[in-house]
């Protein structure tokens, strides 16, 4: 006989011949796990556990601390930033080179404590796990540790309990299991002993029961086929801990820019120091200092703290917004995101069954509402039904309701449902409809009851009538009750059943992706106490179907709506039934003219079919974890910016791996909430479009804050080259250059990063993946500013050194009019290409003009104060400078808006040329 090492082999469940155990029937499954109904000897546990482990997933290796904060350090911009530190620190300037260290610390610490959150993904799963399991052990009934099981126990399921291993089911009585943090299928799915299929995909596997599942209905018993990491759980662990965690387009540009930006620094210095010693004949150690001058000039120290205090501020701004964000760098890529994968329950959905029609003998009827609470409405048309109707309508709901075993609470969080969600969606149905349900199960108590099964694929319900007589109500799937059905009620009159009638009404709903249940009543003798299967045989009367649905959300239509005319293509990555997918990505506007692929077709495709296909069709269906994660390499690999939707352990894996993983916070998994960058405090998808507004509106101002502080730094190293070049001395010092990159540079750029958006920002295409930090237009934008710092500069210090004043009055009247220049193109900064010289252009932020007014007065500071005149060599000025500053600066602001102008008329003239 072939030994249990043999045959329990992986997380997809073969045996030694290549059948999977969900195929086999369950004697022979038996059979080859050395097993038998009554469970295992207690001896022969603790060999097996020997040989298979404990029942937890596996711990991956994890990085050590002191690695995961060198890692912090490994950034281009980092060595430039931790160099401009040591250079200060040569110098002798203490406090310059503890403010740019710090800024590199806080810079690491930041990412200290975010690395390696994606890893506790797989502590989130262990969470999901049972704590305790049922078992048969030498034939006796015993409570264990889930931890102990091993693969040839035999566990029993009782309603509540949480699946302890992968079982392949010996036994089920009217078992029903939510699946929906494996499957993502929103109702609970029947089980059976019965095989399946070999090829039946994870949602169709009836006769086993997944870990980490929870049982809602019924009894059952199974034996275990796998535990701990060999688990479908465990499988998904594996993904997680081996999926690539993707950077971000902000890092990857900041990555490429900081690389060629040192190496511009680089060459520049040298070539101003060759020039120097060899044109000008300077004294090497001279020179060797304005080269260090002119590489603290170049090198914008208070970008990588204004970067992350534009983050920062972005978390704040979206955590208002109900999207708590874990990752830093995942605020400004939610900003460059193309395509959003969501997945349909929970997200899209609310996650809540409702019953949204009703078809009697003689109407169709629509019903709206919210979930589970019972406010809602009744329409014919739309038209309220009349009186006659509406009892007929509550006759019915009352019967579904009585047939029923689940319960409503209305809690803190609004109405949720006890029990199966189906049952709870009639409940509210009947609530609509005003009946009261305490005081129906008053009038007939329940007598005895038939559970639902998967064979007969209905349950009924004894009652006692207020007259006495018996009355059965069956309510269950619309095919085996019109079989059981020889009448139909309209009204008050009964009539033979119209089987045409109710097969067209059973077609056009589930045309609508809606779950259909049909109700039926039969009257018994009043002495009857029990219900048995012959009672249903014949004699029933149909009172109608009740269309169900995980409805959507009103909010996610429009926010998918938002989406579209943002340029971001919505696609809905699902594992229940393509029906109901179409249907559902129908009401919310999504592209369903393609069809929807499912899992099968995803498995006949190649890398290429699959990323040409994945591109075209908006809604796939029955997908597994493999699938979603394929579906976002796919997309990746075409150049697409991808966010991840989902709540379920089976969505985590594409949650780490794409470029945003977006978690439910409410019903999310812990798997998936640590898997992702971000988490939705309301579950709702309308957060996702306000999070890629505030995303797209921090790049804004990112870019912003670049645009503004390059050309400071370019007008600086453009002055000492100037002055090297003509052989004359430096206008502004290196330590002087620091004052200004450290102290008003950062000071005025952080008003940026709390400018609101701009008007129009999600009727935007989303930008280019590859699209370069820089465009050329902002890079022209950069070097025309920076020109004109440069002669308004010089032009100051010519006009003061002719005039003979002292090196150091020069040097502070060129440094102030430096300043003065920052400020003036700050207003300018607040919008790239629309114009400043409005009301809200020069006052609309209150915190770019307190930017202005602190830096004045650092300036006055920086200019009169004793202890600054001795550590950055200034000297007072008259009353008269400031105004000879003032007019040196001010045409700065007239010419940047001058260019805006054009560049407007040029971009509005582009399609008229085209």
């Amino acid at each position: 006989m072939a030994t249990v090492h043999d045959h329990v082999r992986t997380a997809e469940h073969h045996s030694q011949a290549g059948e999977p155990w969900h195929a086999r029937p369950a004697a022979e499954v038996l059979e080859a796990l050395e097993s038998g109904p009554s469970g295992l000897p207690e001896a022969a546990t603790a060999e097996r556990r020997a040989r298979w482990g404990e029942n937890r997933l596996p711990e991956p290796p994890r990085a050590g601390a002191l690695l995961r904060l060198a890692r912090q350090f490994h950034n281009v911009l980092i060595y430039v930033l931790i160099a401009s530190g040591i250079i200060t620190l040569l110098m002798g300037h203490l406090v310059d080179s503890g403010v740019i260290l710090g800024v590199v610390v806080i810079n690491a610490a930041i990412g200290f404590v975010q690395e390696g959150k994606a890893e506790s993904a797989l502590d989130g799963l262990r969470r999901m796990l049972s704590p305790a399991a049922t078992v048969l052990r030498d034939g006796r009934r015993r409570s264990i540790a889930a931890e102990a099981l091993v693969p040839g126990d035999v566990v029993i399921l009782e309603p509540g309990d949480r699946v302890p291993a992968d079982l392949r089911l010996l036994l089920a009585r009217g078992l029903e299991v939510q699946e929906a943090v494996l499957t993502g299928e929103s109702v609970p799915v029947p089980k059976a002993a019965t095989p399946v299929p070999a090829d039946a995909v994870l949602a169709e596997r009836g006769s086993m029961a997944f870990s980490g599942t929870l049982v809602t209905r019924g009894h059952a018993r199974g034996v275990v086929v796998a535990t701990g990491g060999a688990t479908e759980i465990g499988r998904i662990g594996h993904l997680i801990a081996s999926a690539p965690r993707m950077t971000t387009p902000l890092l990857r540009r900041l990555a490429s820019f900081g690389r060629t930006l040192t190496v511009a620094i680089l060459v520049l210095a040298g070539l101003t120091f060759a020039f120097g010693t060899l044109v000008r004949d300077f004294a090497a150690d001279a020179m060797f200092l304005a080269a260090v001058g002119l590489a603290v000039a170049a090198i914008p120290e208070g970008l990588p703290a204004i970067m992350t205090i534009g983050l920062a501020v972005g978390v704040q701004r979206m955590a208002r917004r109900r999207a708590i964000i874990r990752r830093l760098p995942a605020v400004e890529t939610l900003g460059s995101v193309t395509v959003i994968c969501s997945d349909k329950t929970g997200t899209l959905t609310r996650n809540e069954m409702m019953v949204e029609g009703i078809a009697t003998a003689s109407a169709l009827y629509e019903v709206s509402g919210a979930g589970y609470a019972p406010d809602g409405t009744i329409t014919r048309g739309g038209a309220a039904p009349a009186e006659a109707e509406r009892a007929g309508l509550a006759d019915l709901a009352r019967a579904g309701a009585l047939c029923c075993d689940a319960a409503l609470r209305e809690g803190a969080d609004g109405w949720s449902v006890e029990g199966d969600p189906m049952e709870g969606a009639i409940l509210a149905l009947a609530a609509r409809l005003g009946v009261d349900m305490a005081q129906a199960q008053a009038a007939m108590p329940r007598l005895d009851v038939i559970p639902f099964d998967a064979e007969h694929r209905f349950m009924a319900t004894l009652h006692r009538r207020p007259d006495g007589l018996g009355q059965v109500l069956v309510k269950g799937a619309p095919e085996r009750l019109l079989e059981l059905c020889d009448r139909q009620r309209d009204g008050l009159a009964e009539l033979p059943l119209d089987l045409a009638w109710w097969h067209a009404r059973q077609a056009a709903m589930a045309g609508t992706g809606q779950r259909l249940l049909a109700v039926a009543v039969r009257r018994l003798p009043p002495d009857r106490r029990q219900l048995a299967m012959e009672d249903l045989e014949e004699g029933l009367t149909l009172l109608g179907l009740l269309g169900l649905s995980d409805p959507p959300r009103e909010e996610a239509m429009a926010a998918v709506q938002r989406c579209q005319d943002a340029g971001i293509r919505v696609k809905m990555i699902t594992g229940d039934h393509p029906a109901t997918a179409l249907a559902i990505a129908g009401r919310l506007g999504l592209a369903t003219g393609p069809g929807a692929l499912t899992g099968r077709d995803l498995d006949l495709l190649d890398e290429a079919a699959l990323a040409r296909r994945a591109g075209e069709v908006d809604v796939f269906a029955r997908t597994s974890p493999e699938h979603k994660l394929r579906l976002v390499h796919a997309l990746q690999r075409a150049g697409q910016i991808v966010a991840m939707t989902g709540d379920g352990v089976n969505d985590a894996p594409a949650l780490k791996s794409a470029d945003v993983g977006i978690a439910m916070g409410r019903k999310g998994t812990e798997a998936a909430k640590e898997a992702a960058e971000m988490v939705l405090a309301d579950d709702d998808f309308a957060s996702i479009a306000a999070a890629v507004e505030e995303g797209r509106t921090v790049y804004n101002n990112l870019r912003k804050a670049i645009v503004f502080i390059l050309p400071t730094n370019g007008g600086e190293a453009l002055t000492i080259i100037g002055a090297i070049l003509a052989g004359l001395p430096l206008p502004i010092t290196a330590v002087q250059i620091l004052w200004i990159n450290m102290v008003t540079t950062v000071t005025l750029a952080l008003a940026l990063a709390f400018e609101p958006a701009e008007r129009g920002i999600m009727r935007q295409r989303p930008r280019r993946p590859d699209a370069p930090l820089l465009s050329r237009f902002l890079g022209w934008r950069v070097v025309f500013v920076s020109l004109i710092m440069v002669a308004a500069v010089f032009g100051v210090f010519f006009g003061y050194e002719r005039a003979g004043a002292d090196m150091a009055v020069v040097r502070t009247a060129s440094v102030n009019t430096l300043v003065l220049l920052e400020a003036v193109y700050l207003l300018n900064c607040r919008h790239l290409v629309q114009p400043v010289l409005t009301r809200e252009g020069l006052l609309g932020n209150p915190l770019a003009l307190g930017a202005i007014a602190t830096v004045l007065l650092l300036q006055l500071l920086f200019t009169y104060a004793p202890p600054m005149q001795l550590m950055f060599g200034t000297a007072p000025l008259a009353a008269a400078d400031w105004l000879v500053i003032l007019l040196a600066a001010l045409p700065l602001l007239f010419l940047v808006e001058i260019e805006k102008r054009v560049l407007r008329g040029r971009t509005a003239a582009a399609p008229a040329k085209a």
